[in-house]
């Protein structure tokens, strides 16, 4: 799956919505399951990595180095990256974990994982030959049973269906001891915040998206963060998965947070 569907930059808020924003409707692409969401990624592959940046910022790049950061990987483990995408934590996992370990990206994006392959290839550093990418299902995962020293997802979680037991693979296949760090929108229960996250949605990142021919798809984010789980209830479902300790932290201001979860 891939890593995120469109970033929304932490910019300032004037106060003011457009006119006539409340009247406006489209049909939007809700992908109220795994097939309808692979084709979205699919879709949305060509641009992906230009859209993230544009619309941070930049700043997505700072929080996927936090995200694996928490992961705790280092030189020499084996370490696996959930909903991979286009590959961002993918290569900084390989960073970390040096040529003498390995990583692992998954995705159910055939197009995500062939973008993530391209600028593997682009890239000249040993380690980066250390990344192997597979296409596969985040709620059936291909390993066997304590595989992997660290874990990461980044923007996946959210995307998942069956969260419960996308879940339970994280847990059945990290080694005892271990972490994983997952990094996505946060669901917040302020409603400053949440109100800001969907202004700028309807009227920064559906707008840029519209440039691209993408602004339906662009428009299931709301939709997406809206049915995810705040950081009470992230804990609470590392916890029932089986993990010893989950914390949820908010980061940029509340709009992005990370679930780390000790095996």
């Amino acid at each position: 799956m891939a890593a995120l569907l469109g970033i929304v930059s932490t910019v300032a808020f004037t106060g003011q919505l457009p006119v006539n924003s409340r009247s406006r409707r489209r049909m939007v692409v809700k992908c109220s399951n795994s097939n309808d969401r692979q084709i979205l990624f699919n879709r949305i592959a060509p641009v992906y990595d230009n859209l993230n940046d544009l619309l941070s910022l930049g700043q997505h790049r700072i929080w996927k180095n936090m995200a694996v950061s928490w992961s705790g990987a280092k030189k020499g483990d084996h370490v696996l990256d959930l909903c991979c995408g286009s590959g961002d934590l993918a290569f900084i996992l390989s960073e970390k974990v040096g040529s003498t370990g390995k990583v692992m990206g998954l995705d159910f994006s055939c197009e995500q994982l062939a973008v993530a392959s391209s600028r593997q290839n682009l890239r000249a550093r040993s380690c980066y030959k250390c990344i192997e990418w597979i296409e596969g299902d985040a709620t059936d995962l291909p390993f066997d049973d304590c595989k992997f020293d660290a874990i990461t997802m980044g923007y996946g979680l959210r995307n998942i269906v069956d969260r419960d037991r996308g879940m339970r693979e994280i847990y059945r296949v990290l080694k005892p001891g271990s972490r994983v760090s997952i990094l996505d929108f946060n669901k917040s229960n302020q409603s400053v915040t949440a109100f800001m996250q969907d202004w700028m949605i309807d009227n920064v990142v559906v707008p840029v998206a519209t440039v691209y021919g993408l602004a339906k798809e662009y428009e299931y984010l709301k939709y997406s963060i809206n049915g995810y789980l705040t950081g009470e209830e992230l804990e609470t479902l590392a916890l029932e998965a089986g993990f010893s300790s989950a914390r949820h932290y908010e980061i940029s201001g509340g709009f992005m947070g990370n679930l780390v979860a000790v095996r």
